[in-house]
Parts: C-alpha cells; sequence; structure tokens
C-alpha cells in the first residue's frame, strides 16, 4: 500500500531504529515508547490485521518473538505482546504490527 507508514519504513522511504529484519519481517524500535523495551513486529508482507494472515506467517513471527525477547533482555522477567484489531481493538495503523513491550513492571488493565 503506498499510504501506509510501515510499508513505506519496510522499503526504505522512512527511517527506522531496526532491532531485526528478515525476509519476512522487520522489528523497529516503537517512536512512543511505553516502556523500556517497546519495539514492533512488523511483517514486510502488507497485511491488515491479525485475522488476514496466514499460519506460517504466524508462526513465523511467533518464532522470531522468542528470540528477540532474549536478545532485548525481557525473556526472564516478563513482557507483554499487544496486538491490535480495529478501531475498538486501538488500530491505528492498518498494517499487522505486534508490540512487544517489557523492561518494566506492567500495570493491568491496560487501559
Amino acid at each position: 500500500m503506498s499510504d501506509c507508514i510501515f510499508c513505506k519504513i519496510i522499503k526504505g522511504e522512512i527511517p527506522c531504529d531496526k532491532v531485526y529484519e528478515d525476509d519476512k519481517m522487520i522489528a523497529i524500535k516503537d517512536v512512543a515508547p511505553v516502556a523500556p523495551v517497546h519495539v514492533l513486529l512488523i511483517p514486510k508482507k502488507h497485511v491488515p490485521n491479525i485475522l488476514a494472515t496466514e499460519a506460517d506467517l504466524r508462526l513465523h513471527l511467533s518464532s522470531k518473538m522468542k528470540e528477540l525477547v532474549k536478545k532485548l533482555g525481557v525473556e526472564e522477567k516478563g513482557f507483554r505482546l499487544v496486538i491490535n484489531t480495529g478501531v475498538d481493538g486501538g488500530q491505528t495503523v492498518e498494517h499487522l504490527h505486534i508490540h512487544l513491550i517489557g523492561g518494566k513492571i506492567l500495570g493491568w488493565p491496560p487501559c
């Protein structure tokens, strides 16, 4: 999608602080972090939300998330994964992205 901010980041049109990249996804630091560790896992293929993904992409994102929590130092003490879907779910960019948040005690409920 030509106007999608994440597609532009993936194409290199918008700079980002990249934490990880492979042929299917990138992980970048969130520009407005809510915790010391706040990265976005973003598939390179434009997928509007989690409901539109295929099993192989979900599996890939999950396996890389497991590696990233180790790399980011939040595996032991814990972290939160957030996937906002739709307007009521708080999704502001219609390109699937998973928030990986950690590095501090996170409250509940989140809103």
